[in-house]
């Protein structure tokens, strides 16, 4: 049932690489009502620490995908994954180290924005190649997308602002590509028999 790659945690530190302190859980579950709650739950009991969870039905109406950021200094992911993999509705467990996923977050601010300010509060989003979504007489409703570390510092400018309301999604991640050439394949030389050219006959 487990497909878990790697340890994550629990090695000791080299020198010049900084910590990892979270890993990328992908949890393919039975679509059924009380699942979530469950994972939820498994956490809460065992003290495990997460740091965002999103979820997402998938192709098959049967089941739906779960991805947990983990705190890897609350528990080893080792032990994570074996409790996890204890739950009766989990189908697969995928475990994404983050140089390994491609990683996307929603970040959604009100922000009170005078008319003297507003300009500002725009640049700042076309900057980090945002949006604006909703616009009032004070307020601005933006939008923007991306790794966590670029929303994480798009938040700290907003602050600069006043900041009525605050959402972001969690993160979902994929698998990075293989940026591997494939292999050449070679072409055989194929040796062409010569062509006979009939003589030409007599009239």
């Amino acid at each position: 049932m487990t497909d878990a790659r790697g340890s994550g945690g629990g090695g000791g530190r080299v020198a010049g690489v900084p910590a990892v302190r979270h890993h990328i859980l992908t949890v393919l579950v039975e679509n059924k009502a009380g699942v979530l709650a469950r994972v939820a739950g498994l956490f809460s009991r065992r003290g495990y620490n997460i740091f965002s969870l999103a979820v997402a039905p998938t192709d098959d109406d049967r089941f739906s995908r779960l991805t947990i950021v983990v705190d890897v200094e609350s528990a080893p992911l080792e032990q994570i994954v074996q409790q996890l993999d204890k739950l009766v509705n989990v189908v697969t467990i995928s475990e994404l180290a983050p140089s390994d996923a491609v990683q996307r977050e929603l970040l959604l601010a009100t922000v009170e924005a005078e008319p003297a300010a507003r300009s500002q509060v725009i640049q700042l989003v076309g900057v980090f190649g945002g949006e604006v979504l909703d616009v009032g007489a004070t307020r601005l409703t933006v939008m923007l997308a991306g790794p966590p570390d670029k929303l994480d510092g798009f938040e700290g400018l907003l602050e600069t602002y006043e900041v009525v309301d605050l959402q972001r999604t969690g993160l979902v991640a994929l698998p990075k590509i293989d940026r591997e050439p494939p292999p050449r394949r070679r072409l055989s030389a194929v040796a062409s028999a010569p062509v006979q050219v009939p003589a030409p006959t007599a009239g």
